[in-house]
């Protein structure tokens, strides 16, 4: 469970459409388009969850060093590139992590970069990897045409707590045939959109992580969003 932080430097700052932001923001960049000889199907993108730790030693630097190092993370999680970050605090709320980086791009390569900028920037080299999940957004088989609350978690308003997760599914899941799983689906997409105010991303991590899916939900209202996972697990 993460939440984006208040207040100074460009960890603590989240994107809002229409708003200026100030030379410390996180998301100043600009997706450009794949380039020419990169191959990805129509319609994926790479969606990837940085989980990184603050070496505690950090806190204790001059308030000045802090400042220049944070600005300088921010500099490199900013800079103009096809993807996309944002960032969340969980500072006292997930042991050992201190700052979540989201991102988005068009490309795994676009992925690396960004996180190898970040980590060799000033703050991030008092910052060690914790977890790191990383899926690819595509059409789901079991949903025709998908709703506003259930399209990228990259597009419109921001809110405030984004909760992600890996999932695996049991082997008994596969094993069912396509009729019985489509319908267990379909009744847990519709206790999903009992709660709209809850936003949902499910990206396929076959082959590219240890779990078969990255799931994410962005939301104003937690106590909402705890009350979904209880419906949805009786559906």
């Amino acid at each position: 469970m993460d939440r984006p932080p208040q207040g100074r430097a460009g960890i603590a700052d989240r994107h809002r459409p229409g708003r200026r932001h100030g030379g410390d923001d996180l998301l100043r960049g600009r997706r450009r388009q794949l380039a020419p000889g990169d191959h990805l199907s129509a319609g994926a993108r790479f969606v990837h969850a940085l989980a990184l730790g603050l070496d505690p030693a950090w806190r204790r630097l001059p308030s000045d060093e802090r400042c220049r190092t944070a600005e300088e993370l921010c500099a490199a999680a900013a800079a103009e590139s096809e993807v996309t970050t944002f960032s969340y605090s969980t500072i006292g709320l997930k042991a050992g992590v201190d700052l979540l980086l989201w991102s988005l791009s068009p490309s795994l390569e676009g992925l690396e970069e960004r996180s190898a900028a970040v980590l060799r920037s000033g703050m991030g080299t008092w910052l060690e990897v914790r977890n790191s999940f990383l899926g690819i957004i595509q059409p789901s088989q079991y949903v025709k045409k998908p709703t506003p609350q259930e399209q990228s978690l990259f597009s419109g308003e921001r809110s405030r707590y984004l909760v992600v997760y890996p999932f695996t599914k049991s082997s008994d899941w596969y094993l069912l045939g396509k009729e019985a799983r489509q319908g267990i689906m379909n009744e847990h997409m519709r206790v999903g959109h009992e709660h709209p105010e809850v936003r949902q991303l499910l990206a396929n991590s076959f082959g590219v992580d240890d779990m078969d899916f990255l799931v994410a939900y962005e939301t104003d209202d937690l106590p909402a969003f705890g009350g979904r996972p209880c419906g949805t697990r009786r559906s």
